[in-house]
């Protein structure tokens, strides 16, 4: 059983593309914490809520509350509210087998507290190795022009590492 917790921006990038689907079709428990659940259900995207609320309420993802609240206080500032709920949920719970984080600063700290993670672009590319999507570039295109940031020499190594460059 593969059991991840995921931070809010690979959710928002897979609900631009309409693929939120990928996280219970690849991941058997998909959790969030409070912190993500708040950032995910804000502002003013209502229809991407919806999508996202729907997901939670079929059980698709499940949200939790961390027990260490007040590390996520200390460390404030250096990472987001919910990059650090991820990784210290990440902890806290030693069936988690992966932590769902985009951004680099995030990930490193993730390593520092030896949590392994995965990101929204290998997602994508497990997605596309198990079937689950016929090609990554129309996914990697649609996050871009929905204003997910992509260097370009990673767009090329994603590209590469699945036969469609």
């Amino acid at each position: 059983m593969i059991k991840v917790i995921c931070n809010a921006s690979p959710i928002i990038g897979l609900v631009s593309i309409g693929k939120l689907n990928l996280l219970w079709e690849i991941f058997d428990e998909v959790l969030i914490p409070e912190a993500v659940y708040q950032e995910v259900t804000a502002g003013n995207r209502t229809q991407d809520i919806a999508v996202i609320l729907d997901a939670i309420n079929n059980g698709n993802i499940k949200v939790i509350k961390i027990h260490g609240k007040d590390i996520a206080n200390l460390l404030y500032g250096k990472l987001h509210r919910g990059e650090l709920e991820t990784v210290i949920g990440a902890k806290e719970d030693p069936t988690i087998n992966l932590a769902i984080i985009d951004e680099k600063a995030a990930r490193t700290f993730a390593a520092t507290m030896l949590v392994d993670t995965l990101g929204l672009l290998g997602i994508l590319i497990h997605a596309k190795a198990t079937g689950l999507i016929e090609a990554v570039r129309p996914c990697l295109d649609k996050l871009i022009s929905n204003g997910y940031w992509v260097s370009h020499g990673l767009y090329k190594q994603v590209l590469s590492k699945v036969d469609e460059l």
